[in-house]
C-alpha cells in the first residue's frame, strides 16, 4: 500500500517525477525501509533513483515515521556502484555542484527527523560512500567493502563531500580511502568506529529491524532535535572566505583538466585511463 501511496505522491509533485520503479518502499511500526530495487545499473545513484529516494523520505516524514533504513537486496554483490558516471559533465562544469542529485540526497538523509540506518551488504563504490557514512548508524556484513573512487575517474570531490568523509573516519583512514581508491574491508572499518555493527548475512535483518525498533520506541522530538544539534556541531568548522575561494579554485582545476575529462572517457569506454597531471 505504501508503494502505492509514494507513486502517487511522487507524481503529483513533480510534472518530470517517475514511479518508484528503482526502489522499494515499505513502512511499517514506525520504520520506514528503502530498498534498492537497480541491479541493471549496480544500484547507481543516478538522479532518477536519487530522487526516488528523496520521495520515500519525505513520505516517511509526513506519514510520521520514526526510523528510517536504507539497504540493498539480500544477497547482492554490490551495494550501490555509487554516482552515475554517466550523469557527469565531461569537462569545464563542476560535477558535484550544490543541485547534483547525490548532493541533494545526502541533504534528504541528514535532514530527515529520525535516525537513519544504512544497511550494507556487497561492496560500496565512490559516491555510494558518501552516502553510507551520511547516515546516522552503519551496520554491515563481514563481506562488504568501502571503495571511494573519485581519484580513479580524476573527479574533484566537494568540500561538504570531505566533511562526510572527515566525520565519520580518522583522518588518515580517510586519505587511504580517498587516496588510493581500493576497497576497505568492513571489519577494518568496524575497529575504527566507523561501523557501528558487523553482522552475519543471515541475521542482519532481524538485527537492524531490532535495533530501529528500539529507537522507534524513543521520544521522536528529543531524538530529532539531537540529531540536528549534532550535524551542526559537526560542520562547525572555521573557514576564511579566502580558504573557501581557495577551496572552489583548487577543485576548478581538477574539472577543467584533461585529466578529467580522460577519466570520464576511460569509464565509458571501459578502459584504463592514462592520467599526465594536466
Amino acid at each position: 500500500m505504501l508503494q502505492r501511496r509514494i507513486v502517487a505522491h511522487n507524481r503529483t509533485s513533480s510534472s518530470t517525477a517517475r514511479p518508484m520503479s528503482l526502489i522499494n518502499a515499505h513502512l511499517a511500526e514506525g520504520i520506514g525501509s528503502i530498498t534498492f530495487n537497480y541491479d541493471f545499473k549496480r544500484n547507481a545513484l543516478s538522479e532518477a533513483m536519487t530522487g526516488e529516494i528523496a520521495a520515500a523520505l519525505a513520505l516517511f516524514t509526513q506519514e510520521g515515521a520514526r526510523v528510517a533504513v536504507i539497504r540493498g537486496q539480500p544477497g547482492a554483490k554490490v551495494w550501490s556502484a555509487g554516482h552515475s558516471v554517466d550523469e557527469l559533465p565531461t569537462g569545464g562544469h563542476d560535477p558535484l555542484g550544490w543541485k547534483d542529485s547525490l548532493r541533494m540526497v545526502i541533504r534528504e538523509i541528514e535532514a530527515f527527523p529520525g535516525p537513519v540506518i544504512a544497511q550494507v551488504g556487497g561492496s560500496v563504490w565512490g559516491g555510494a560512500c558518501e552516502l553510507v557514512f551520511a547516515c546516522d548508524l552503519i551496520v554491515a556484513t563481514p563481506e562488504a567493502t568501502f571503495a571511494a573512487t573519485p581519484a580513479k575517474l580524476g573527479v574533484p570531490y566537494n568540500a561538504t563531500g570531505l566533511l562526510t568523509f572527515l566525520n565519520a573516519l580518522p583522518l588518515h583512514l580517510a586519505k587511504e580511502l580517498l587516496f588510493t581508491g581500493s576497497p576497505m574491508g568492513a571489519a577494518r572499518l568496524e575497529r575504527q568506529g566507523v561501523i557501528n555493527h558487523l553482522v552475519p548475512a543471515a541475521e542482519i535483518d532481524a538485527f537492524v529491524h531490532e535495533l530501529a525498533k528500539g529507537m522507534a520506541h524513543n521520544a521522536p522530538l528529543s531524538i530529532s532535535v539531537i540529531k540536528e544539534q549534532l550535524r551542526i556541531l559537526a560542520g562547525a568548522h572555521a573557514l576564511s572566505p579566502q580558504d573557501f575561494e581557495r577551496i572552489q579554485g583548487l577543485r576548478r582545476v581538477v574539472y577543467n583538466s584533461a585529466d578529467y575529462a580522460e577519466g570520464i572517457h576511460a569509464f565509458k569506454q571501459k578502459r584504463k585511463p592514462i592520467y599526465r597531471g594536466q
